[in-house]
């Protein structure tokens, strides 16, 4: 890889948006300021794209390994890179779950020969694996990820003194999935009781309701509090829940919040077109919690914005709303739905940029990425406003073959992005080659 100049882009970086150029040479980004250096440079006119850092999502389930009947490392990440994510943090529920230092490094070894994007991926938590837990490398793991609700395996943290000596023990940022198990499981009950086999996904929200979340989440936070954890929670479902966290930059906070698109996107109304496509856990709810979620982001109490990507064969989805699995793929088409909320005057790029790349970049002190800045790595999106994506099954990278988006056009387009320097999708085509995507280092 040789010196790259990019010119007229309209670039959008630490809160502004202006017209300038870029340099890039080898895996770094070069230079960036309203005119840069040509000496020795290919040069790329953007012709006024876009040029934005690459997005980093902080929730993903890529599947792999044992369930890549549905998705796996290569297909979501060239998913990824075709909507303009460069880095990606993965969960630990896959089989085996992610339950042992071995198991978990184990994916990162899958991830160095197969993965499009930068990487990390979450340590698990059962309440029997403490010990593992706490021999978590910060420097090099994202996070670890506590199941504070019903979750799949061995993987539901509900043991009170487990959960004490996680808080007040975890060697780095502890995130949580927070639905209360006990809640969640009346509440299915009652609509057993009440609907049997006429429930549908419109019952979702009964089944899995808001209290649940903010009994869970408030717990965490308060266990948070008490033992000064550094504490993460993912998707944000409730307008209750939104009043738990402080307003404020997300660096230096000890407790943070994240939003995913999909609550932000939709409500309750929705499940009458989506059905079970729209079907996740916790579940998308009222059109008031969607509001409140987006009240709670553009005042700084939600931090970041992260897909929780979570593909599922076209079968899997097709079962009766009881059988079938919470997940939808959406890491292709989450920068694209953001443009389109801020087309609709949500927020602009700058908050759109701050709250997909540079606050998830603070929030979990990762190395150098996550901005347009010079010894930065070269992890940059080009973004054309003007020409519009038709979704359709023939240009979905993930393996599930499907999207809630089918038939929609969005606006505008992802044209380019780039991973350590290097081209990964050009548009229309992958261009992925082996060791362009790294393991992402943090700051412990």
């Amino acid at each position: 890889m040789g010196k790259t100049r990019f010119t007229n882009a309209l670039i959008v970086n630490e809160g502004r948006l202006y017209e300038g150029e870029l340099s890039m040479d080898g895996r770094l980004i070069a230079e960036v300021g309203p005119r840069v250096s040509a000496a020795g440079a290919t040069t790329i006119d953007l012709k006024g794209k876009i040029l934005m850092p690459g997005v980093i999502d902080d929730q993903v389930h890529f599947r792999e390994p044992g369930l890549t009947h549905k998705a796996d490392l290569a297909t979501e990440s060239l998913a990824a890179a075709a909507g303009g994510t460069t880095s990606f943090m993965d969960m630990p529920n896959v089989k085996p779950a992610s339950l042992t230092q071995a198991l978990l490094g184990e994916r990162y070894v899958l991830a160095a020969a197969k993965s499009a994007v930068n990487y990390s991926f979450y340590m698990g938590v059962s309440n029997d694996n403490l010990a593992e837990v706490l021999s978590t490398d910060p420097r090099t793991v994202c996070g670890i990820k506590a199941f504070m609700g019903s979750s799949t395996g061995n993987m539901l943290v509900d043991d009170p003194r487990t959960l004490e000596s996680l808080f007040a023990e975890a060697p780095t940022l502890v995130a949580t999935h927070c639905e209360d198990e006990a809640t969640v499981r009346e509440a299915t009950l009652r609509v057993l009781a009440a609907k049997g086999q006429n429930a549908t996904a419109y019952d979702h929200p009964v089944v899995r309701p808001r209290e649940g979340c903010y009994k869970s989440s408030s717990y965490a936070v308060a266990l948070a509090k008490t033992h000064d954890t550094r504490l993460h929670v993912l998707h944000i479902t409730t307008a209750g829940e939104v009043d738990l966290f402080a307003a404020g930059p997300v660096r230096g906070k000890r407790i943070t919040a994240e939003a995913c698109v999909h609550h932000l996107r939709f409500a309750r109304e929705d499940y009458a077109a989506l059905g079970n496509g729209l079907k996740c856990n916790p579940a998308v709810k009222e059109a008031s919690d969607r509001d409140a979620i987006w009240a709670g982001l553009l005042a700084d109490r939600i931090d970041v914005i992260a897909t929780d990507h979570a593909p599922h064969t076209v079968a899997e989805k097709a079962a009766h709303y009881w059988e079938a699995p919470g997940g939808v793929p959406l890491v292709q088409h989450s920068l694209l739905m953001m443009d389109e909320a801020r087309r609709a005057g949500r927020f602009d790029w700058p908050k759109l940029v701050e709250k997909m790349c540079h606050a998830v970049a603070d929030c979990f002190d990762i190395v150098d990425r996550g901005y347009l800045r010079e010894g930065y790595a070269a992890d940059l999106v080009v973004f054309d406003p003007i020409s519009p994506t038709v979704v359709d099954e023939r240009n979905l990278y993930s393996k599930c073959g499907w999207s809630p988006f089918a038939g929609h056009s969005f606006p505008g387009s992802v044209t380019a992005t780039y991973v350590n320097g290097s081209l990964v999708y050009d548009g229309s085509t992958s261009r992925f080659s082996a060791g362009v995507a790294a393991r992402l280092g943090f700051r412990s």
